[in-house]
């Protein structure tokens, strides 16, 4: 029997770890949950006959040890931060990782001591990074096996509300860690467009979103991802002429966002003082320079707003006198705080992942356009698109590993052929995960 160890109980977890049992006695799996939540992991497991919760802290060094030592492989939903820890100790006693999270500095360092281990490290293995760069390489080499040269790619995702349940003005809800989600676009865009390099920095980030069309879904905004030209070698793509990747949101929602950038609300480097005498109108407020009109009057002349973005603060909250109710918090906890309150799934809510390929190329003289989209529902607010797009792509990739089907060793992502292949079918005919295309002739 092969042991799969799953750490993170959270809201991505829950599509993998139904794939994980679901699979469990035909392959001969036993799969454990652990979780500093104990009970979570519990409800995940749900009494399966091939399944075992455990209380899981990855700060203590014993726990950790005896969890991974005792399993094949580790598949790791907890924070991006925590997985090279998990990962060195997978090294140290040759097991087996998969994480959704991308490839850092730290985690890359491991490469050849995974390899002389006999172990591979899959990472980026999830929606955005996971599905993105699988179907990106399907297109790439399907154009490039046709004789075409590509001199455009532009790629977006976006975790979003299904339009149904699209209920506050901000068309958002939360689908995924908020803490991403405030913290998103911190640092600097780089990207290339038509030959020359781009570079945004955070506080101009959200003023320099493209509009762009899904079919059937309508307008969406997309602001670039931190570094696109990293992809120019990943994608085997070093002479192409533009290159984006970035994240999708809906009409009007960059332009609100950018109030609190440009206010310092999504700042995480310093605490406020005394936050726990604030209403969210003092904390609005603490940003807007000192005078005699109302908080919102003052934003609005301070950064010459129009109606419908006053619209979108005033119904979070941010001119109302509810305490706040936080003894210590950066701006950007509180600001958390406050949408995790707002933005927050219902029962029954549905959301929706949106991926959005667009690609020129050149093939016999003729220059053509392909956009590939892939629009995935969820089921209710447990299960998310968010949870099956992360999920089942680290399910199915788990499956190759414990099946003999991927042999790679050290730190891999994928976009090869034997990876990508069998994942987005399995994807499409089994769970209608799944692309269309669309090609123009230009």
């Amino acid at each position: 029997m092969k042991n799969v160890l799953i750490l993170g109980a959270g809201k991505s977890s829950t599509v993998l770890i139904e794939y994980m049992l679901a699979n469990a006695q035909q392959f001969d799996w036993h799969i454990t949950v652990g979780d500093m939540d104990i009970q979570l992991a519990e409800q995940k497991i749900n009494n399966h006959a091939f399944g075992t919760a455990i209380y899981f802290n990855a700060d203590d060094e014993l726990i950790r040890k005896q969890a991974i030592a005792a399993c094949d492989l580790v598949i790791s939903l907890l924070p991006a931060f925590m997985h090279p820890k998990i990962a060195l100790e997978c090294v140290s006693v040759m097991k087996n990782f998969i994480s959704a999270s991308y490839v850092g500095d730290e985690m890359r360092a491991l490469h050849d001591d995974a390899i002389k281990q006999d172990i591979i490290l899959l990472n980026e293995m999830g929606l955005d990074p996971g599905i993105d760069h699988m179907s990106a390489m399907r297109l790439i080499n399907d154009i490039k096996e046709q004789g075409g040269n590509i001199t455009l790619f532009e790629s977006y995702t976006g975790g979003l509300i299904a339009p149904r349940y699209d209920t506050n003005p901000w068309q958002y809800k939360f689908t995924w860690n908020p803490r991403n989600v405030v913290l998103a676009g911190q640092g600097t865009a780089k990207f290339l467009w038509n030959g020359d390099y781009k570079y945004i920095p955070y506080q101009k980030l959200f003023s320099r979103y493209d509009v762009l069309t899904v079919p059937g879904y309508g307008e969406f905004e997309g602001y670039p991802n931190r570094d696109s030209l990293q992809y120019l070698n990943i994608y085997t793509l070093p002479e192409i002429k533009t290159m984006v990747r970035g994240t999708l949101r809906r009409r009007g929602f960059c332009d609100a966002w950018n109030v609190f950038v440009q206010l310092g609300m999504t700042d995480d480097t310093y605490q406020i003082e005394h936050i726990e005498q604030f209403s969210w109108k003092d904390f609005m407020g603490s940003f807007l320079p000192a005078n005699n009109d109302t908080v919102e009057n003052n934003l609005k002349n301070y950064l010459n707003l129009p109606d419908d973005i006053i619209e979108k603060i005033r119904w979070l909250g941010l001119f109302g006198d509810d305490k706040i109710e936080m003894e210590k918090a950066t701006p950007a906890q509180a600001l958390q705080k406050l949408l995790e309150e707002k933005w927050q799934l219902q029962a029954g809510d549905k959301d929706m992942c949106v991926m959005l390929h667009v690609i020129d190329y050149e093939q016999g003289g003729i220059k053509k356009t392909i956009q590939s989209t892939m629009v995935a529902l969820g089921d209710d607010e447990l299960r998310t698109a968010m949870a099956k797009t992360v999920g089942l792509p680290l399910g199915i990739a788990a499956k190759m590993i414990l099946n003999g089907e991927i042999t790679d060793k050290g730190v891999v992502i994928p976009v090869q052929k034997h990876i990508y292949e069998p994942v987005l079918k399995e994807l499409d005919e089994e769970f209608g995960i799944r692309f269309s295309e669309h090609e123009i002739s230009k």
